[in-house]
């Protein structure tokens, strides 16, 4: 540990000398790199995002339950106690005819002269009741058996969909870490093979000088990481740029969706992708010089 710490100055001039020897190489190796670490990051991104809306509208989910109009106050009120007598629910609400429409009227924002054309309250009253989403499809067994339900409305069928485009996410999302994997593998694997052929001749010199086989590698793995560090920086900032400028577009899109915190995303995705490149990198790097002896060094 102290030699290596000692040689360093070494090591890292070396590496920056490996990196000038095939320097075009080199450049465009670290942008296909950074490319692929920004579609990784852009894959795992959208997979994080989908999974924060779907338990946030799992821990908010509500159903609308609809009960005859022609109820009077005291079987209104019965019914509410009966809709609470379920096990699974939280907190329920009477909603009236004119808070539905106020709620209607914030949601269509510009649109909602539309509600002006009627003539009368076109929404009904309904008692708004939080479930827990996991026990859904028995909480609403249980309430379609009350007596004077009409009709529930519930967000299952979205939950459902969403459930649908994580899974599909979660399945791109292994695709691309495997993609990523492998084709930063074999070009960093590749970079070092090819430096490590360019540099037989001082490479067969320093073995002669008795240097241990570490003390030579060492420089080429530093150059591997180097290549996919600088990758995934790059990668790192167009995932910033983007993140910064896109999310606030989104959110003014489709204010009612719950997003995650932009900051903490930039973070978290930023960090998976330096560890990655980094480790990616460094086994890269070991794949390559472990092929010394197939051809390169005689």
């Amino acid at each position: 540990m102290k030699s290596a710490v000692y040689n360093m100055g070494y090591f890292l001039k070396e590496a920056k000398t490996l990196f000038k020897i095939d320097f075009m190489s080199n450049v465009l190796s670290i942008l296909s790199i950074g490319l692929i670490f920004f579609i990784l990051a852009l894959v795992i991104s959208g997979w994080d995002i989908m999974s924060f809306i779907i338990e946030t509208i799992e821990k908010e989910a509500e159903i609308n339950i609809y009960y005859r109009e022609a109820l009077n106050n005291e079987e209104i009120s019965k019914l509410i106690d009966d809709i609470k007598s379920v096990e699974g629910i939280g907190d329920v609400k009477l909603v009236d005819e004119e808070e539905s429409y106020l709620r209607m009227k914030d949601i269509l924002g510009d649109e909602a002269h539309i509600l002006e054309l009627f003539e009368d309250n076109p929404f009904s009253p309904f008692i708004e009741v939080q479930i827990n989403i996991a026990e859904s499809d028995i909480i609403l067994e249980k309430l379609n058996e009350i007596e004077n339900v009409e009709y529930i409305r519930d967000n299952k069928r979205v939950l459902d969909r969403l459930y649908d485009i994580v899974s599909v996410l979660e399945f791109i999302g292994i695709l691309a870490v495997v993609a990523v994997g492998i084709s930063t593998l074999m070009v960093v694997s590749h970079i070092i093979r090819q430096g490590i052929y360019n540099n037989r001749d001082q490479i067969n010199t320093l073995k002669l000088l008795g240097a241990p086989q570490p003390f030579i590698d060492f420089p080429f793995v530093l150059e591997g990481l180097f290549l996919t560090l600088i990758g995934g920086f790059i990668a790192s900032i167009l995932l910033f740029v983007l993140l910064n400028y896109g999310y606030g577009q989104v959110e003014m899109a489709i204010p009612f969706i719950p997003l995650p915190s932009v900051k903490n995303l930039i973070k978290a995705m930023i960090s998976f992708t330096l560890v990655t490149s980094a480790i990616l990198g460094v086994i890269g790097s070991l794949l390559g010089v472990a092929k010394q002896g197939e051809g390169y060094i005689r």
